[in-house]
């Protein structure tokens, strides 16, 4: 029978990690979701624009979703 000793920090640093890294991913999460809505908003604001408004940009209306995820393309 083997025994397993602990010593008396060993399960508050490993529930602190734990702890640590939900919250890491919490933080990614809302990183992303607000990327997303930032991006949403943007092509909001550009569909909303006339055709002549866009043209002036150098966006063609139906290249405004790639405009706005043009970092992210690799095309």
């Amino acid at each position: 029978m083997a025994t397993q000793t602990l010593s008396p920090f060993s399960a508050p640093h490993s529930v602190l990690a734990q702890v640590g890294g939900v919250l890491a991913a919490f933080a990614r999460a809302f990183a992303l979701a607000k990327n997303a809505e930032a991006r949403f908003d943007e092509i909001q604001a550009l569909q909303a624009l006339s055709d002549a408004e866009l043209a002036r940009r150098g966006i063609a209306r139906d290249n405004i979703v790639r405009h706005v995820y043009a970092d992210l393309l690799n095309d």
